[in-house]
C-alpha cells in the first residue's frame, strides 16, 4: 500500500497538517520517499490509530511519544509503565560459569538443567551469556547452600511462577475492571500517562504486600502442620506450669484457633464503635 499524504488524510479522518504535526513531535514515523514524493503505508495507518486512540483516553502528545520511542527501542509496557526492570533486585545480571558452580551441586550441572531454566524463564540467554533477576541469583545461593537439588528448585519455581501468573492475572483484572474506567480523558488536571503510572505502581506495591504478607501466614500455618505430623510439638493435654498466667492478647492471637463469629455478632461490633462492651 503507498499512500500520498493527503490520501492518507482521508483514510484516518485528519487534516494533512496534524498528520505532518505529529511527525514533527515524535509519534508518527516518517513516510518512505521517491524522489519528491512522500509515500505512506499500513504502518502509519496502524500509529495513527493508535494516537488517536490514546488521545481519546486523555494522553498528551509527549507522552504518547514517551511511549512510541520507548516501544521502538525494546522496552516492555511494565517498564514504560514504571512497574518493569528497575535498579535492584529486579535487574538482570550475568551469571558467570563459578555462580553456576555454586549454584548447582556437584554432577548435577547439566546443559538439560539450565536450559530448563530458561525454558522457564527464569534464565535469559543473551549474547552467549546467561542472565538472571538479581533476586532470582540470590534465592538460588541461599537454596544451594541447603543443599536444595537444582531440578527441585526449578520444579517449585514452575509451579509458583503459575500461582503468581494467576495473581497477577486477578489484580490487572481488578485494574482493567474499577481503574481504567475512570481515566476517560475528561481530566486536565494531570497527563494519563502519569495517572496510570501512579495507579498501577500502587496496585504493584499493594500486591506485593498482599502476597508476601498471606505467603508468610500460608507458611506458618505448613509449619504448623509438620510439626504435628513429626511430633516435634507436645500433646494437646499437656499444660505446661505457666499455662495459668495471663497471655498477652497479642500471643492469644497467634497461639489460639481463630474464631469465626456469626453476622450478628459482627454487627453489633460494628454498631458499637470502638468502645469495648
Amino acid at each position: 500500500m503507498q499512500l500520498t499524504v493527503d490520501e492518507l488524510a482521508v483514510r484516518v479522518g485528519l487534516p494533512g497538517s496534524t498528520i505532518r504535526m505529529y511527525q514533527t513531535k515524535g509519534v508518527l514515523h516518517p513516510p518512505r520517499r521517491q524522489g519528491r514524493v512522500a509515500y505512506y503505508d499500513e504502518s502509519h495507518i496502524e500509529r495513527l490509530t493508535l494516537v488517536q486512540r490514546l488521545q481519546s483516553r486523555g494522553f498528551s502528545l509527549p507522552a504518547i511519544a514517551e511511549l512510541v520511542k520507548a516501544r521502538e527501542q525494546g522496552a516492555s509496557v511494565a517498564a514504560v509503565l514504571g512497574v518493569g526492570d528497575t535498579e535492584g533486585p529486579d535487574d538482570w545480571v550475568r551469571v558467570r560459569v563459578r555462580d553456576l558452580k555454586r549454584l548447582v551441586p556437584t554432577g548435577d550441572m547439566r546443559p538439560a538443567v539450565l536450559r530448563r531454566a530458561i525454558q522457564l524463564g527464569l534464565v535469559r540467554w543473551r549474547r552467549g551469556w546467561p542472565h538472571t533477576r538479581r533476586w532470582a541469583l540470590e534465592a538460588g545461593n541461599r537454596l544451594a547452600g541447603l543443599a536444595v537439588p537444582a531440578e527441585d528448585v526449578l520444579d517449585q519455581f514452575a509451579g509458583l511462577r503459575r500461582a503468581t501468573d494467576g495473581i497477577a492475572a486477578d489484580f490487572v483484572e481488578v485494574f482493567e475492571r474499577r481503574l481504567w474506567p475512570q481515566l476517560d480523558g475528561k481530566s486536565a488536571e494531570e497527563d494519563q500517562l502519569d495517572r496510570v503510572r501512579a495507579l498501577l505502581v500502587e496496585l504493584t506495591y499493594t500486591a506485593e504486600t498482599v502476597v508476601v504478607g498471606t505467603l508468610r501466614e500460608s507458611i506458618r500455618e505448613a509449619a504448623e502442620e509438620f510439626a504435628r505430623r513429626h511430633g516435634l510439638l507436645p500433646g494437646g493435654d499437656f499444660r505446661p506450669a505457666w499455662a495459668e498466667e495471663p497471655v498477652p492478647i497479642a500471643e492469644r492471637l497467634i497461639d489460639t484457633e481463630n474464631e469465626i463469629p456469626d453476622e450478628t455478632t459482627i454487627r453489633r461490633f460494628l454498631d458499637q464503635g470502638d468502645e469495648p462492651s
